[in-house]
């Protein structure tokens, strides 16, 4: 977990002006196969009760407490976690480039005009199957999510030792 938030500082101290990365040597971007999963069953059709935001969850819920986060997904030139449903989710009290009036920012999503905040405002988000393991699938097809999509999601969360948070979700409310 440690990695991740060191991936996620990395990628958005880089901010806005990089290309996506390629396959080497192919000069094609990376993309993973999405297996074909129903992901009905892991959106919520009614918005939960009780939505705390990413800062308050991160400062309050311990291991294996149950939880219900509120975010928008980001935080990174690449939120996804490619192939799986897995993203990452910023603190709605933080500003995507496209919230500062005049940004013209190609990538609001990165949050780069916020990177010294990222660190204590992200959650990483896996939607987990029945067995508790990760859902194999892209989450932007299996939720029809994007980046800066506002999502509710329920689930347990999952402390490391350097207190970083993930979120291993048993559904998932998309905010229209």
């Amino acid at each position: 977990m440690k990695k991740h938030v060191a991936i996620l500082a990395v990628l958005a101290m880089i901010g806005c002006s990089q290309e996506p990365t390629t396959q080497s040597g192919t000069g094609q971007p990376n993309s993973t196969p999405a297996a074909s999963v129903d992901g009905s069953k892991y959106l919520l059709t009614a918005e939960p009760k009780e939505a705390r935001d990413v800062i308050q969850v991160r400062e309050n819920a311990s291991d294996g407490d149950d939880v219900v986060i509120t975010g928008r997904i980001g935080g990174s030139e690449n939120p996804w976690i490619d192939g799986r449903a897995a993203f990452s989710i910023v603190d709605g009290s933080l500003k995507a480039c496209s919230d500062i009036p005049g940004d013209n920012c190609p990538k609001p999503w990165d949050y780069c005009c916020e990177t010294s905040k990222l660190p204590s405002a992200t959650a990483l988000v896996k939607v987990v199957d029945e067995n508790g393991e990760l859902v194999k699938a892209d989450a932007k097809t299996l939720l029809n999510v994007k980046e800066l999509s506002t999502v509710v999601v329920q689930g347990k969360a999952q402390r490391d030792d350097a207190g970083n948070l993930t979120v291993l979700a048993s559904g998932v409310f998309v905010k229209k």
